[in-house]
This record gives C-alpha cells, structure tokens and sequence, in this order.
C-alpha cells in the first residue's frame, strides 16, 4: 500500500504543477508532442521508482509508418509499460469511464484516445468508427481486444472490432505480449509488486491482405501471436 500511495500522491503533484501547464500548451500550439513526452516519462520514472522494471524484446518487428499494436491486458501496469516500450507516439482505446476524470479526459482527447463504452453497442461501434479515420489519418494506436483485463493473467478471447479497424484501415497489427504485469499489480488489488514487466513484440500482420469477413481469421491469428509470447501460467484456459 505504501508504494501505491507513493504513485497517487506523485501523479495527483505531477496534474498540479506540469500537467495543467502543458495541457495549456497543447491547446495554444495545437500539438500534445511535449505533453505526451513528459507524461510518460513521469510515469514511467515513478514505476522504477515503486520498483517496477520494464525489459523490451522484438522491437526490430516493428514496421515503419502506422500500426496497430494489439496486446493482452491482465493488469494496469501494462499500459505505461506498454506505451513506453512502443519507440513512437500512440493513441489509445480506453475505457470510457477514465474520461470522466478531470484534466486527465482533456489530455486524452488532445491526444486522440478515443472513449470506449463497452456495454453500449452502438457506441462502441461508433468508438470503433473514430478510431479508424485516426488510423487512416496516420495515427497509430494501442488496444487490448479482450475487453477487460484478465483476473489470474491468463489470455482471454478476442473481441473482433479492433480488427475490422485494422482491416478497413488496411494497417499492420504488431501483436504484443505482456508478461508478468498481473504480478506487479493484480486486478481489484491496491498494493504494487516489484518486479519485471517483459514487453515482447512479434513479427508484424498485414491485415491489408485480409476483408472485412476474415476479421475473425486476423483476430484468431493475432491471438495465437500473443498467446505464444506467454509463459504456461498466461496461456489462454484450454
């Protein structure tokens, strides 16, 4: 708990002084570059600071120009591991209820993350939509097909609408697989582990050369990408 206190009080002083500044910024200069940077390199030293460590592999099967980077989700240590292992600037498909934070929604949305409400059909879809024009406008994005993080860390199936971005986008997807993070800080828990987060990326799929009625053949193929990246005790339940 005391490590989690340490986060909350270093993001809560990191909005207050920087944050609010460099979401100013962005606004007069159009451009959220700097506020990207300097977020995430805050995040990323109070995560070596609580003893986190983040170990990349694969970075050469990233191709240049936009892609969609797809990974598993078993903790909300991934996502700053994650993004800052990925060598570019990214938007996001997040959980729409982070949009209701203040300050934070503004520099989300200067940022081009797009809300996600999973129990609302038509919204999601209209989520999915948005996302796809920010792809064909040169924006690469991150997203996490299952859903929901995973409660033990074991890989959950697929939802299929990030691939009919990637289809209709017609981008690569870089699958990622993310191991250990559920052990650094587990779902439904407040006390951070130390420990290592491995970030490993696979070889790129061109989902250009797939149509709209083979999402799920791309989304089975990416799974089984990520599913093996995974150690046995993250391996999808049989």
């Amino acid at each position: 708990m005391i490590r989690a206190t340490i986060v909350a009080i270093f993001l809560a002083l990191y909005t207050l002084v920087l944050g609010l500044p460099l979401i100013l910024c962005s606004f007069l200069t159009g451009s959220v570059d700097l506020l990207y940077r300097v977020s995430l390199a805050a995040v990323l030293f109070i995560m070596r600071a609580v003893g986190v460590r983040v170990r990349v592999e694969g970075l050469e099967n990233i191709p240049p120009g936009v892609c969609l980077f797809v990974a598993n989700h078993s903790s909300n240590a991934d996502p700053p591991a994650v993004v800052g292992a990925i060598p570019r600037r990214i938007s996001i498909l997040a959980k729409d209820s982070l949009f209701r934070i203040p300050f934070v929604s503004w520099a989300f949305r200067l940022a081009r993350f797009v809300p996600v409400n999973r129990t609302n059909r038509e919204a999601a879809v209209a989520s999915v939509d948005r996302a796809t024009e920010y792809l064909e406008q040169g924006v690469s994005f991150l997203v996490y097909p299952e859903g929901t993080r995973s409660a033990d860390g074991r890989l959950l199936p697929f939802k299929k609408g990030s691939f009919v971005m990637a289809i209709k986008a017609g981008v690569p997807v870089v699958p990622i697989s993310v191991v250990g993070a559920h052990h650094i800080l587990r779902k439904n828990e407040f006390a951070i582990h130390p420990g290592e987060i491995l970030v490993k990326f696979s070889p790129a799929i061109d989902a250009s050369a797939y149509k709209l009625a083979q999402r799920d053949a791309l989304a089975a193929r990416v799974h089984a990408a990520v599913a093996a990246g995974l150690p046995p005790d993250q391996q999808p339940k049989a």
